[in-house]
């Protein structure tokens, strides 16, 4: 169990509060943050104190877990660089998007299964707090108990509804190659991988009855929930009346509108905000948030992306830093409904990250008042301010 640091106060740095940065100290004490003016200072002058980055999507995880195809890790140790990797980029609460699908592999319910496992034994060693979403394809309605059991059995608090199916079989017939990767992941052969696309496909009749089932359950048990890769207004309306709200990805601009129409919070990827654009080739992000039809922006595939994409939106001249800024952290907390964190409040939860405004980088990174990362000219400013009492967190 990581220990908490020593009550401080962060002083001389502008700091995000109220909406506005200002060059305001907060202190830290117990895990929480607060006023308190006589504490021990760590002078921050010369940088950004903002709140620690709130990741409600992110699938950089697999990479750690199979950097190649046919060379998987422990899920001990891919749990361990994603909990770095997440707190190196100023991400202080993260959700892993983990599928439950006919897919397989290490998107199938037993793959699912193993990492909700091996997260719940990693927790005590935890930096930050790392979550799952599950992704659950709407084709997989023989493991509706199965999933309703794992989200009891580990407290899942988000699941979103997506359908590859389409894509699958468009996949096959026009990219047969890229279809037989997709099966070698799996661990099938591509008539055993084409045959379970199938079989799921058959199943089309009962999905709406599963979903709505789910839905029944997911509102009983507290779950938010939502669907990804929306591709028309028709598509997310239908999954906003069975009260998956939270609208991600969607590849069109009309399900953006549809989603805000009815009050449907949209998320969308930071990295489509960095380079410009989609790389799926659907609607580039940066158009739907200057014209009010994104709230937030999730990491995807990229921890990075997440402050770059708030300095991008800045540098373009889209929003100012404590609106684009927000996009990470306040509003995807009030999306997941965590009143604790999000915003540099007295009392709330000591989150924050400590960000180089001439060149971006994050130099420290403080979550539930624990150093997850400290590096540069700021790791010397701690030092300093403790004796060194932090040396050995």
């Amino acid at each position: 169990m990581h220990r908490t640091l020593p009550a401080l106060r962060l002083t001389g740095a502008e700091t995000l509060r109220d909406g506005r940065l200002q060059c305001r100290p907060i202190g830290l004490a117990g895990g929480r943050l607060t006023d308190h003016p006589l504490l021990p200072e760590v002078d921050l002058s010369g940088y950004l104190v903002l709140p620690g980055i709130i990741d409600l999507h992110g699938d950089a995880f697999e990479r750690n877990i199979a950097p190649r195809p046919s060379a998987p890790f422990p899920l001990q140790s891919a749990l361990v660089a994603t909990d770095r990797d997440a707190a190196a980029n100023g991400v202080t609460t993260a959700w892993m998007a983990q599928g439950w699908s006919w897919e397989g592999g290490m998107r199938g319910p037993e793959f699912a299964c193993a990492l909700l496992a091996a997260l719940e034994g990693y927790r005590a060693r935890m930096l930050t707090d790392l979550r799952v979403q599950i992704r659950c394809e709407t084709h997989t309605v023989g493991t509706g108990d199965a999933l309703l059991a794992a989200i009891a059995a580990h407290g899942i608090d988000y699941v979103v509804f997506n359908d590859h199916l389409d894509e699958a079989f468009v996949t096959a017939s026009t990219r047969p190659a890229v279809f037989a990767n997709w099966a070698a992941r799996a661990g099938r052969s591509v008539e055993m991988h084409l045959a379970t696309a199938t079989a799921a496909r058959r199943q089309a009749r009962d999905v709406p009855r599963h979903l709505c089932r789910l839905a029944d359950r997911f509102d009983a048990l507290g779950v938010i929930y939502g669907s990804h890769d929306d591709c028309d207004g028709e598509t997310r309306e239908r999954y906003s009346m069975i009260g998956a709200k939270i609208c991600e990805f969607p590849t069109s601009r009309a399900a953006a509108a549809l989603a805000k129409a009815v009050g449907d919070p949209v998320l969308m990827g930071a990295p489509n905000v960095v380079r410009g654009g989609s790389q799926a080739g659907n609607i580039a992000a940066v158009d739907l948030i200057a014209d009010g039809l994104c709230d937030a922006l999730v990491s995807d595939y990229h921890y990075p992306a997440l402050a770059a994409a708030a300095f991008r939106l800045v540098q373009d001249g889209i929003m100012d830093l404590p609106r684009a800024w927000a996009m990470i952290s306040e509003t995807p907390a009030r999306i997941l409904r965590l009143a604790d964190r999000g915003r540099l409040e007295p009392g709330l939860r000591a989150d924050l990250t400590v960000i180089d405004p001439a060149t971006h980088c994050v130099e420290a990174t403080i979550s539930g008042g624990r150093i997850a990362h400290l590096s540069g000219a700021v790791a010397d400013r701690f030092l300093a301010a403790t004796g060194g009492a932090i040396a050995a967190e």
